[in-house]
């Protein structure tokens, strides 16, 4: 039931508009002062206020403002007995819902309450909506207790109050996204749009676009004007992922935006302007591809103003068995299974493996093992038979740098026969960029 306040000093009419109000459904309290109102705004959830404008202890008007700093989902509504204009128009600038007549307008107020918490309702949905969100991406939803995933916490949880540019570092699949979603909703930009681009995955004049915008009209198959993810970040974040793989001519384009707020969208000739935060994120060592031209030194000093690198899990043992379990429990829910135990042996499997796709490949492999699992616990034999059987992937404890490079050759290699050859389908299979693709293939020599 909705509950209505309504502050009149006038019993009478005070007594004749809750009996109609509770005609028609709604609960109601009474107030005949400012004072007391607001008392019970302290105890009692309302919906709607009510309230005379000439109260015996102040201004309705004023009261208003007091209501909407103090409970800002409250609507209010101000009766008066006499019409007055300066008064009307203050209580809109103040937040009043409306202002109505006594007397003339008696015949409004029950649709006008019934429209007021249409509005209530609304704002309460966006803000549970808002709340979900933040509880989703906040850094309480990151898990692991290691010593060198709190490092990286505790750097982005003081970085990101303050409006400046950061770079995520760390190898595929270690959090980068997440950790980029977690610095904006600890932000004063939370609540307005986080925007992510993979710049791996666009050709150079598609993710130009995608960018920047363009006009109708600047280049074939440009039917309408569109905005480029910069312009939608305004007052925003905007996430650039794999930024190591954009052109060499984007990023000086993307240099001069961080530089002065504003861009040029294709076809266009006058800036547009946009107050974004730049997130960069890179599984690539930026320095080393600046020193040999490959990225643009000044964009890289420019982006490494706050540096946090994420470790391979890997170097995450200890978080191994948090992360499964949490896993299990996701894939649980979703396949309508009840699986609450890993086996023991099973454990130990996950904590020695190499995890080369790090967080992200955990997470598939869990997932294929819950939907294999007939009882109620994950045991080894669910897993991939590399997992299984470490030691007939290789003789070596560890591989060199050498033999590293080799076998990832290999790898891509047999991707690209079993896919006779198809790249986009490759890179699909692989999970990597379609550029990072080709440059791996060039870098190995590889048909």
């Amino acid at each position: 039931m909705k509950t209505i306040l309504i502050i009149d000093d006038e019993e009478k009419l005070r007594t004749l508009l809750a009996r109609i109000l509770q005609s028609e459904g709604f609960e109601v309290l009474e107030a005949a002062d400012s004072r007391s109102g607001l008392k019970k705004l302290e105890h009692f959830a309302i919906d709607v206020v009510l309230s005379d404008v000439k109260l015996p202890d102040g201004n309705g008007v004023d009261l208003l403002s007091k209501i909407k700093s103090a409970h800002p989902l409250i609507e209010v509504i101000l009766l008066t007995a006499y019409g007055n204009i300066n008064d009307g128009v203050q209580a809109m600038k103040n937040g009043a819902f409306d202002y109505l007549v006594k007397g003339d307008d008696n015949e409004k107020i029950v649709p006008l309450l019934h429209r007021a918490l249409e509005k209530v309702q609304l704002q309460k949905k966006i803000q549970d909506l808002e709340r979900r969100v933040s509880e989703k991406f906040s850094f309480d939803t990151i898990i692991g207790k290691s010593k060198v995933i709190q490092q990286a916490i505790d750097l982005a949880k003081k970085v990101a109050p303050i409006d400046t540019t950061v770079l995520l570092t760390g190898e595929t699949g270690t959090g980068k996204e997440v950790f980029a979603q977690g610095i904006h909703q600890a932000s004063s930009r939370a609540g307005k749009n986080f925007v992510s681009l993979n710049c791996s995955t666009f050709s150079k004049d598609i993710l130009e676009s995608e960018l920047f915008g363009h006009r109708q009209g600047a280049f074939t198959g440009a039917i309408k004007d569109k905005k480029g993810l910069i312009e939608e970040a305004n007052a925003g974040t905007l996430l650039l992922d794999e930024i190591g793989e954009m052109p060499l001519e984007l990023q000086a384009k993307l240099l001069r935006v961080l530089e002065t707020n504003e861009f040029i969208k294709l076809g266009d000739t006058k800036p547009t302007k946009s107050n974004f935060r730049l997130i960069a994120a890179t599984n690539r060592d930026l320095k080393q591809e600046y020193e040999v031209n490959h990225f643009r030194p000044d964009l890289y000093f420019r982006l490494s103003v706050f540096e946090i690198h994420l470790p391979p899990l890997r170097e995450r043992i200890k978080d191994i068995e948090s992360l499964t379990y949490y896993f299990m429990q996701q894939f649980s829910a979703k396949t309508n299974k009840r699986i609450e135990k890993i086996e023991e042996d099973c454990l130990e499997k996950l904590e020695s493996y190499k995890w080369v796709g790090n967080i992200r490949e955990l997470k598939n492999i869990i997932e294929r093992a819950v939907i294999l699992a007939d009882t109620n616990t994950l045991t080894t034999d669910l897993l991939p038979f590399d997992i299984q059987h470490p030691e007939r992937g290789s003789n070596k404890s560890t591989l060199s740098a050498f033999s590293l490079a080799s076998v990832e050759k290999l790898h891509i290699q047999k991707v690209l026969n079993y896919t006779k050859g198809n790249k986009a389908e490759t890179a699909r299979l692989l999970e990597i960029g379609i550029a990072t693709l080709y440059r791996k293939i060039e870098e190995y020599g590889l048909l």
